[in-house]
């Protein structure tokens, strides 16, 4: 049976050291956890049962694995310290007989995006940031939908836009059938910003694109997707809309948990969701925080590449384009893989909260 791997890792690591192990992540403090957790081999969570294409009727077992590293880690240790740990993590797939890796959060992100990790493995590699794109600008455009936001009226901006994953979400809603009115790129360079706004006005001529560094000009936007790699929340909710909607397609979030409390008049989605085809059969035999059957699209995208048997490398580095990312939806959608319904803070989202998030709105 074809299998695969995938790499998490700790973003709150007291929370989620205690989910695989409920005494230490109790009695261990914050300067052991920091401190002792690089030292720690990369840590078998899960076998994953059930998954099925809804097109072949294959199935496929896979592997939760975790890289012991925080976002903090993985920012402030030598780069070469964090390959080595994402590497051991990759050689554990390899042992266990995976078929293809993938790598989430900053796994995905660390230095080239995953070239290195690819380079050295012996088994092909995925960051599944090509699916997260046709995700989270699906989970925007739904959004948009059901909060009754008109795309050809809206002001739809991106926080993190020159982002590898932020870049291309930009030309997916650049150049869509109906483009928003206006489209507001969001990053701390202004050079890439510009480079970034040319390419989209010379790929999808017409369409209005401008350019901020400066977050508080968030508040002219109807529909707002971030997607930035920030340990701390980026997102202010003084500088947000009454009826806004954010996608927060960030790990760790760039929208704190806060925000639900301050800004009733806003809705603040997950991004990255999607139900996993197989049906009552599906195991992850994991706590990560989601329904289940539910996944992040990052790790769906692992999960349909094993299930259309295409085992080479496919989403690495930081240049991947919009064709990349349609192919992939496209094989998605092939083997059953949907977009979840709108989760907020690891909660469900009802029709309800978002028709009273509608209404908080109107009184503003």
């Amino acid at each position: 049976m074809d299998s695969f791997a995938f790499i998490i890792h700790p973003l709150n690591p007291r929370r989620d050291i205690q989910r695989k192990y409920p005494l230490l992540g109790r009695i261990a403090s914050d300067w052991m956890i920091y401190h002792l957790s690089p030292l720690w081999p990369p840590v078998f969570l899960s076998e994953v049962e059930g998954v099925t294409s809804a097109a072949t009727g294959k199935a496929i077992k896979g592997y939760l694995l975790a890289c012991p590293l925080s976002p903090q880690h993985f920012l402030g240790l030598p780069e070469k310290k964090v390959y080595t740990k994402i590497i051991e993590t990759g050689r554990l797939a390899e042992r266990l007989g995976a078929s293809i890796l993938g790598l989430g959060a900053f796994t995905s992100v660390v230095g080239d995006a995953g070239v290195t990790v690819a380079e050295t493995l012996d088994i092909p590699v995925t960051t599944g940031d090509a699916y997260t794109v046709a995700v989270a600008v699906e989970a925007i455009w739904e959004a948009a939908r059901q909060m009754e936001i008109p795309l050809e009226s809206a002001c739809a901006a991106i926080v993190g836009a020159t982002g590898s994953i932020g870049r291309v979400c930009a030309e997916m809603l650049a150049c869509a059938a109906t483009p928003p009115a206006e489209l507001v790129l969001f990053a701390r360079r202004r050079p890439a910003l510009e480079a970034l706004q040319a390419h989209l006005q010379a790929r999808c001529p017409g369409v209005n694109v401008t350019i901020s560094t400066d977050l508080a000009e968030l508040r002219r936007a109807h529909l707002v997707l971030t997607v930035t790699s920030a340990i701390d929340a980026v997102v202010d909710p003084a500088c947000l809309q009454a009826g806004a909607v954010v996608c927060d397609v960030a790990r760790p979030r760039d929208v704190a948990a806060s925000l639900a409390g301050k800004r009733p008049d806003v809705l603040v989605i997950d991004g990255g969701m999607v139900d996993t085809p197989g049906g009552p059969a599906v195991d992850f035999h994991f706590n990560f925080g989601l329904p289940p059957r539910q996944a992040f699209a990052c790790m769906a995208e692992t999960m349909a590449l094993a299930l259309e048997g295409r085992f080479a490398d496919y989403t690495i580095g930081k240049n991947f384009d919009l064709a990349h990312v349609n192919e992939i939806r496209q094989i998605a959608s092939k083997h059953g893989f949907r977009l979840s319904g709108f989760r907020s803070f690891e909660r469900p989202v009802t029709a309800e909260q978002i028709e009273q998030v509608r209404r908080a709105a109107h009184r503003q």
